[in-house]
């Protein structure tokens, strides 16, 4: 069944249409078919003219088995591109979208209403529209995932070099073989500034707040680096107070949170944080959803014995899966926490049905349920999906 052909018109609120003498009939053409619109104006005698009351927000409930697409900021702001994908959604099983609104620029790409916070500039691109895409995505039961990228901010540690992690050698910003700026991730004024965004985010109809690069640097010259507001504490400490700062300032929106992790949090050994301050088991307690970012091509040469992990995707999915259950099991939390991130992307080696197929076949059968789809260029391979119900 197509999700964007058969569903009926979207109507707004009786009480706006009651007020209007005339309706105004906006068609949009969507993938599949249209998608009707009903506005009402007001028309008569007087002079000014009332705005039809705009819908009330609402949120999906997150599907029993989440099967997510990944979309850029400035995919959702190009009508082809958004096209292309809502045409994706229309003819597989995908059943929800992961929408950047903060991505590694550091750029807020919605309409914010904070007057603290830094929307009105950046580099990236912006979905003027956000809001009402969520409307139409939710009228076709599509989940909406907002993705927030964290303490990866060129931006705002241009504007905040106070915040910002340091080179130790010269007080300078430090910047990773990308030439990409950190925020310090012990920066406490920071951690407010990512709730107000996720507050805005959830009040616009989002349904969970995904969070990535929660995380300290990796990529770049680690030797000749310093965090001011850190300092010399424990990096899985800063991150589990952040987590759990989140968790208890997001509490009363009621917003499903999930965060992003490295794929080898899921086989690292206990208190081994990879270097960058991520435990698996340590973010367990504050997040609803874990998913760690097994994408085989970003696994080391000989790991589990394999020189080419990127060759064998059922078999590092699996491994990599299986080790999550386990740290999940042992920390008594439930399984159904785990939403991993797959790839279909070519990166050391060419992907494609085939290979994404079996990721997915291998989170089944480690009795996972729910999986996210990741392509930078938001090109994936319609073949490796089954089709629509």
């Amino acid at each position: 069944m197509d999700k964007f052909k058969t569903k009926p018109a979207i109507v707004w609120p009786a009480a706006a249409l009651a007020a209007a003498g005339v309706l105004l009939v906006l068609v949009l053409n969507w993938p599949g078919g249209k998608v009707e619109y009903l506005a009402a104006v007001v028309t008569g005698t007087t002079t000014s003219s009332t705005q039809p009351t705009p819908p009330p927000i609402t949120h999906l409930k997150t599907p029993q088995s989440v099967k997510a697409v990944y979309m850029t900021a400035c995919a959702a702001a190009t009508p082809s591109f958004r096209t292309h994908l809502l045409g994706l959604l229309d003819d597989t099983e995908f059943n929800s979208i992961v929408i950047d609104l903060k991505d590694y620029s550091g750029t807020i790409a919605f309409p914010v209403t904070d007057s603290t916070l830094d929307g009105a500039a950046g580099p990236g691109c912006r979905i003027k529209d956000l809001p009402e895409f969520i409307r139409l995505l939710h009228h076709h039961e599509i989940y909406v995932i907002g993705r927030i990228t964290v303490f990866q901010d060129p931006f705002y540690a241009k504007r905040h070099p106070e915040l910002a992690v340091k080179w130790a050698s010269d007080g300078g910003l430090w910047q990773d073989k990308n030439a990409i700026n950190y925020i310090d991730a012990g920066a406490k004024p920071f951690w407010d500034y990512i709730v107000a965004i996720s507050e805005e985010a959830y009040a616009l109809g989002v349904d969970e707040l995904n969070f990535d690069y929660v995380r300290f640097p990796s990529d770049g010259n680690i030797r000749d680096i310093a965090f001011p507001h850190s300092g010399n504490r424990l990096k899985a400490d800063v991150l589990e107070e952040f987590f759990a700062y989140l968790n208890r300032e997001l509490k009363p929106t009621k917003a499903v949170l999930s965060v992003d992790l490295f794929g080898m949090t899921t086989t690292a050994e206990p208190g081994n944080d990879l270097g960058i301050g991520q435990d698996f088991t340590r973010a367990l307690p504050y997040f609803d959803y874990l998913a760690p970012m097994v994408y085989p091509s970003h696994y080391p040469p000989h790991f589990y014995g394999y020189s080419n992990p990127n060759t064998v995707p059922y078999e590092i999915i699996k491994i990599a899966m299986a080790g999550a259950v386990a740290k999940t099991l042992a920390a008594s939390s439930s399984p159904a926490k785990i939403r991993p991130w797959l790839q279909d992307f070519d990166y050391g080696g060419n992907y494609g049905a085939t290979e994404v197929r079996a990721q997915i076949q291998a989170t089944y059968d480690v009795g996972l349920d729910s999986w996210m789809i990741w392509d930078p260029a938001n090109q994936y391979t319609r073949a490796a999906y089954q089709p629509a119900l």
